[in-house]
């Protein structure tokens, strides 16, 4: 009767199970998809985690879990990925076999080509055993581990020099006292000699001479570098690149964020930093000049009207860009607030991939790690990236007079298939005057 019950359920929520396509917050997700394969006995049960309704979502239908028939030993199986994610790596366990874990407490992480996922406990119990090892390849569905509800975790298990030391046998001791067997004296032989061992050739000058193999080391490269690899390569066989330069004078720009911080802080509850201002400008560029905000789509240009800017953070793991939606209707707060959520988020590798999806325009600031010029590489499918970098004291000529100004690099880097040099400093110098007078902005000149 029970399983009659589970398999009509299942078939109602069929209809359903497409629209999962479309949900990416992956990193909440394993607990939703584990228990899809029952355990033990083919006879199963509906737990009590969540009843069934009929106007239930699809993520609640396969949120439910099912276990064996005593309710007892649960599966933890690699969740729904994304769209364009077929399988990951089992980068490494986060529990041990024999503890205790919570629902929805992160057992495993599996590592793809854009984000490091969770696999999470769907019960809370013992983990049993793992059925997968670090390392492998896995794909949806894929069984991580057992988790049993009535199983007790391990006890700390005593190194064996701390054991107690065995009793022995009576027979052992008494093998210990009998006299041994008298042994007959052997003729001992003089050693033989050997022959002198022939002296290392010296190697001929020209030979070069290369370290030992001992000291390299090689490791398997992470998913993610290789994703990044592959599309860097990517970006340099598809697109013609050419590179523009400019610099700009920060003194306004640092001067209007050293006047209005505190009350900036005091009124939206975050830091007036210069990224905000940068992408501000960059968005006015893009007004200006759409081109910049194009993309070639085989014979086809395609014109975006909307602006959706690309920050990249890089991260311990590699370097991740995710993307500020619609930042051409932000205002510098929201911005603020928007890049500060991205980055904390790409830190603790918890960025979706609907985060990192898309993007018409990125921005890259090598200046926070001391770079002083650079020629950035366009992030496919997009036309154009902005470098930004260090700010540094120089002597510049001001009305006649050289003074000392903090000055800043600007790399353009364009795809000259769709984009010519003009458009391309255009824009570039868009930027610079709205950095160096911010109250182009509001006055839209």
């Amino acid at each position: 009767m029970a399983s009659r019950i589970a398999s009509r359920l299942l078939r109602r929520s069929s209809p359903t199970l497409g629209l999962l396509r479309s949900y990416t917050h992956v990193r909440n997700y394993s607990s939703q998809l584990s228990g899809l394969i029952p355990v033990g006995p083919q006879s199963s049960k509906l737990t009590r985690r969540n009843n069934y309704f009929p106007n239930a979502s699809p993520y609640q239908l396969w949120s439910r879990s099912f276990a064996s028939d005593n309710g007892d030993k649960f599966e933890a199986v690699v969740p729904f990925m994304g769209e364009s994610v077929t399988d990951g790596t089992l980068a490494n366990f986060l529990k041990k076999p024999g503890d205790r874990v919570e629902a929805d407490e992160a057992i495993a992480q599996i590592e793809t080509d854009k984000v490091t996922i969770d696999v999470s406990s769907p019960e809370a119990g013992v983990i049993e055993k793992f059925i997968a090892s670090e390392g492998d390849t896995v794909t949806p569905g894929t069984i991580v581990a057992i988790v049993s509800k009535s199983a007790a975790p391990a006890e700390t298990h005593v190194a064996p020099s701390e054991e107690a030391p065995q009793k022995e046998s009576p027979q052992v001791k008494a093998e210990e006292k009998s006299p041994k067997a008298e042994e007959k004296p052997t003729k001992v032989e003089p050693p033989k000699k050997q022959a002198p061992k022939p002296t290392p050739s010296k190697t001929s000058p020209t030979e070069p001479q290369l370290p030992p193999k001992e000291r390299e080391r090689r490791v398997p490269m992470p998913r993610l570098r290789k994703r990044i690899a592959n599309r860097l390569k990517d970006s340099q066989n598809t697109f013609a690149m050419l590179t523009t330069f400019n610099e700009v004078d920060m003194t306004n720009l640092m001067k209007l964020r050293s006047d209005y911080k505190d009350e900036f802080v005091k009124k939206h509850g975050v830091k007036l930093g210069l990224m905000s201002c940068f992408v501000k400008a960059a968005v006015s560029g893009l007004q200006n000049q759409p081109i910049v905000n194009a993309v070639i789509d085989g014979d086809d240009i395609i014109y975006r009207d909307y602006v959706d800017v690309s920050v990249a953070v890089g991260t311990s793991k590699g370097l991740v860009v995710p993307v500020i939606r619609d930042a051409d209707s932000m205002n510098f707060a929201d911005i603020e607030k928007g890049i500060n959520n991205l980055a904390k988020k790409a830190t603790e590798g918890a960025l979706s991939i609907d985060e990192m999806a898309g993007g018409t325009f990125t921005i890259s600031n090598g200046g926070v790690y001391g770079s002083l010029i650079s020629t950035p590489i366009i992030n496919p499918p997009q036309s154009a990236i902005l470098g930004m970098h260090s700010i540094v004291q120089r002597p510049v000529v001001v009305d006649g007079s050289i003074l000392a100004r903090p000055m800043m690099y600007l790399a353009l880097t364009y795809d000259h298939r769709l984009i010519d040099g003009r458009e391309a400093v255009y824009f570039l110098r868009r930027i610079k005057d709205v950095v160096e007078d911010p109250r182009r902005l509001l006055l839209d000149i």
